[in-house]
């Protein structure tokens, strides 16, 4: 059975137009509800983001779930990994986050978690969408589910954040900048850090339903860079709108994406012994960063873009840190997927136990010159298998030597091939790429007139 509403991350789309509407909300409510009470007496925790649509659709699941027969627990607006903590805290058999992540107010979903706080088996998946093909009916008035709020849903994450640093780190004198995107952060992030001892300074703190993700947060971190230097803070902590997202500015205001992220943890847990094993980055890692690991010897794997690829090689390989350079970083020994929060701790506590700034710490990779140019054709080709293709991308790979780096990736939603270029002189990736993307096009073009 083919997939017809989720994809690699849930489903998504523009509140009001279907799928993204309270009665599909309600009958996906009733789906998943019918898969889960398979097992028995089920319950889910439903948790939210901050967007306006998130009351609508929240109570459209609820409804759903109670009509199958299954028990709701609500957090209220809470972040993304944190629904994941909890739902394996009250041993549910699911948990489901209404958000749709970096996207603006007028964009919503919905994310499933398993009850060990992975994404969903494809099998589930397969069977809620099995479900949702068939006519709607409701339980015994004396099998309803019951709905219940977790009235310490906060306090119960904080303490777990906390929790990661191991006990001993202490940020007293240290001023930090928290932007929350106006998401479902602003209510816990900055106190986990207040609470760590430092001093916070909050901005895109002040949700109103609408404001999520505009021009803050991980993917507009300008305001962030501007207060860090302003506030004379050693640092600023950017998170997106649901909180699993991390980009971080230092003190002199210089962005520190995903790559620089997972290559602190990781050298801090390298240097302390508890790394077991290597690395999981994506396509789009930087060069620099696989560099960085092989200078000190640490494994590294790329895994297709999105965390779950990056979540299923970690498990094949049984490793424990991946992420993408967009700032989704998976401390797998620490929580089941990605967190912004905790993955800012894991940095402060790296600082903290080296007593260097983290401006010094990034210095220890290296990022090459990244050039990207997105070559749009009349309608979708397959480059699998492609003879002339694999031609042109050897003859650029030749150019740039082991400095360097090629990368082709159809998208999947457009009639788009990007072409990507990495080495380490500006003047010359930008040369290969554009010369390789006049290539593809030319070679594409063929094909498709």
């Amino acid at each position: 059975m083919s997939r017809r509403y989720f994809g690699t991350d849930g489903i998504r789309g523009r509140v009001g137009e279907f799928p993204i509407t309270p009665d599909f909300m309600l009958k996906l409510g009733w789906a998943a509800g019918r898969v889960f009470a398979r097992e028995g007496r089920s319950r889910i925790v439903i948790g939210k983001d901050t967007r306006l649509s998130g009351y609508m659709f929240e109570a459209a699941l609820e409804a759903g779930l109670s009509a199958a027969g299954v028990d709701v627990l609500l957090t209220g607006p809470m972040p993304t990994p944190a629904i994941a903590y909890l739902t394996r805290t009250f041993r549910a058999n699911a948990g489901i986050v209404i958000s749709a992540s970096h996207n603006p107010y007028d964009d919503n979903g919905i994310k499933f978690f398993s009850a060990q706080g992975t994404k969903l088996p494809d099998e589930i998946e397969l069977a809620i969408e099995e479900q949702l093909q068939l006519p709607m009916s409701t339980v015994g008035s004396d099998q309803l589910g019951k709905a219940k709020r977790i009235s310490d849903a906060a306090g119960r994450y904080i303490e777990f954040c906390k929790s990661t640093a191991g006990g001993a780190l202490n940020l007293r004198g240290m001023k930090l900048v928290v932007d929350c995107a106006n998401g479902a952060t602003y209510h816990v992030s900055p106190k986990v850090f207040a609470e760590l001892g430092a001093e916070v300074v909050e901005i895109a703190s002040l949700p109103d339903g609408l404001n999520i993700n505009e021009r803050c947060g991980a993917t507009s971190p300008a305001a962030l860079a501007h207060s860090v230097l302003q506030e004379q803070a050693d640092l600023g902590i950017a998170l997106d709108g649901d909180g699993d997202r991390l980009i971080l500015v230092d003190h002199r205001g210089e962005i520190v994406d995903g790559d620089e992220i997972l290559f602190i943890i990781a050298n801090a847990m390298y240097q302390q012994g508890t790394l077991e094993g290597g690395v999981v980055g994506t396509l789009m890692s930087n060069f620099g960063l696989e560099q960085a690991f092989k200078r000190l010897e640490i494994p590294f794997v790329r895994a297709a873009v999105g965390d779950r690829y990056v979540m299923e090689q970690l498990a094949a390989h049984d490793w424990l840190l991946g992420g993408e350079n967009s700032g989704h970083v998976v401390c797998r020994h620490l929580l089941s997927t990605g967190d912004g929060t905790v993955s800012a701790v894991q940095v402060l506590k790296a600082i903290a136990d080296s007593g260097r700034s983290l401006h010094e710490l990034k210095q220890g990779m290296t990022k090459l010159p990244q050039v990207m140019i997105n070559v749009r054709l009349a309608s979708r080709v397959s480059i699998q298998d492609n003879a002339e293709i694999a031609q042109a991308v050897k003859a650029a790979e030749a150019q740039l030597g082991e400095a360097g780096r090629v990368l082709l990736r159809p998208s999947g939603t457009e009639p788009v091939v990007r072409v990507m270029v990495e080495g380490e002189v500006l003047e010359q990736v930008q040369q290969v790429c554009t010369e390789l993307a006049d290539n593809v096009e030319n070679i594409l073009s063929k094909l498709v007139s």
